[in-house]
């Protein structure tokens, strides 16, 4: 079956983050458990990054999971672990093949020292990789990024009046990765959920009642529709042209 065949688009955002929601409900109105959403979530994913390769987006951020979802059910959570590590190894020989670094951001002090393990050979193994930088929020919260920055800041003696915006984002978890143009939430919820609360500030939002594992490549060219209609004005204003 060949790809449809997708309207040219003029504009294509650097970076692109996404919180993947609905996997639950996807599952739900289907009669199955909430681990089969998971599941269904995790296999789509493979099928975006292609996309986002297709399409020349440079950064991609998945939001996997959240330092709030720590409250979830323990089954829940161990099958999220479970689920996220069978495709961590299934996975990695063919995004490594492809061009695909993979970075971590959020804090592996939770996880599983053997997951935390398999994470850590990953970001090392593709680390030279330039056709796409893959981001994976895992165990991560805008909140605490910032925490954790201002007590690294602490604890290096930065002086006031040597810290401003850019030497303040040296310290979070993206340090290395440009802002993103564009955030797509899914699953028709309104809300960032504590997600890139200090890279966001100027990002176009976009919001899809489409649940995550029906969020296809084409579900993803329709965001970059809407973005290519946006007027990016960073608190400022257009400046008409002089005839």
């Amino acid at each position: 079956m060949t790809k449809e065949s997708l309207s040219k688009l003029e504009k294509i955002p650097n970076h692109v983050a996404i919180i993947m929601d609905g996997n639950g409900r996807w599952a739900q109105e289907r009669g199955l458990p909430r681990a089969s959403g998971h599941k269904a979530g995790t296999e789509n994913l493979r099928e975006v990054i292609e996309a986002a390769v297709e399409f020349g987006i440079q950064y991609l951020t998945i939001f996997a999971f959240s330092t709030e979802n720590w409250a979830r059910p323990t089954d829940e959570i161990q099958g999220l672990m479970r689920i996220f590590r069978t495709m961590l190894e299934r996975e990695l020989k063919n995004l490594d093949k492809n061009g695909v670094q993979l970075n971590h951001l959020g804090c592996l002090d939770r996880i599983d020292k053997g997951l935390k393990k398999e994470v850590l050979e990953a970001i090392e193994l593709t680390k030279n990789n330039q056709t796409l930088i893959l981001n994976i929020a895992f165990n991560y919260g805008g909140r605490d990024e910032i925490l954790q920055a201002v007590k690294r800041i602490i604890a290096e003696g930065v002086s006031a009046d040597k810290l401003d915006e850019d030497k303040f984002e040296q310290y979070l978890y993206t340090a290395d990765c440009p802002d993103p143009d564009l955030v797509i939430r899914t699953s028709g919820e309104f809300r960032i959920s504590n997600f890139m609360i200090w890279q966001g500030a100027y990002s176009e939002w976009y919001f899809t009642p489409t649940y995550w594992p029906d969020f296809s490549r084409e579900e993803l060219h329709k965001a970059l529709v809407v973005y290519n209609s946006r007027d990016r004005r960073y608190g400022g204003v257009k400046q008409k042209k002089e005839k």
